[in-house]
């Protein structure tokens, strides 16, 4: 039996690389992420949770119809590896069930909120059909406000071909994050990298 795995970069030789988001919709800092992405033509992945799907509906929906991809964070945001299993499927399928009804289409990619999985949510996540997706920039710490010279510095090693990067636009003031996403993506962009979705991403290359 093939080992599951979390994936936080795919090998490729394009410039491609994934940004991502945790926790939204939210309708403050959501639509300031969108229109970053819209300047360059660039796609995202936001890990939604339930929820904020459901107190910001019309968030998700644009998230949506702009082009970018919508992954499974679970309904309330628990320690899925501190609760019975049943009740970790309940969360994850409850919230598939909110994507299908935004997107009209299956969902693919899956966060652990915490980034916290074992080998019982791992294989959870894949009898449900979805990549369970880390990232490489995870010493940011962007939700705890630690400033946008830091969340710049703890990201900029990891600015490589097939890597995925991790931020947040829900719960609490993001407004460093924006601001730190905005000079990332200039600079990525004017580097001749291309900013895709986490699928696309899969699609590419090869897991790592």
């Amino acid at each position: 039996m093939e080992r599951l795995i979390t994936v936080k970069q795919v090998a490729t030789e394009e410039k491609v690389i994934a940004f991502t988001f945790d926790d939204g919709p939210n309708p403050v800092y959501t639509p300031q992420m969108l229109e970053i992405f819209a300047e360059v033509n660039g796609r995202a992945t936001f890990y939604m949770i339930g929820e904020q799907i459901e107190a910001n509906r019309a968030v998700a929906e644009a998230v949506h119809a702009q082009g970018h991809e919508i992954g499974n964070h679970t309904f309330t945001h628990p320690n899925l590896t501190e609760i019975e299993i049943g009740e970790a499927a309940g969360e994850m399928r409850r919230t598939d069930a909110l994507i299908r009804e935004v997107t009209g289409e299956a969902v693919r990619t899956f966060r652990a909120p915490y980034l916290a999985e074992n080998e019982e949510i791992l294989a959870l996540a894949d009898e449900m059909g979805y990549a369970t997706i880390d990232a490489l920039n995870t010493e940011t710490h962007d939700w705890e406000q630690p400033g946008v010279a830091h969340i710049l510095e703890k990201s900029r090693d990891y600015l490589v071909p097939g890597g995925i990067l991790l931020f947040h636009d829900g719960y609490g003031d993001r407004s460093q994050s924006v601001e730190a996403v905005r000079t990332l993506v200039r600079e990525l962009v004017e580097g001749g990298f291309r900013l895709v979705t986490v699928r696309e991403l899969l699609e590419l290359g090869r897991a790592e």
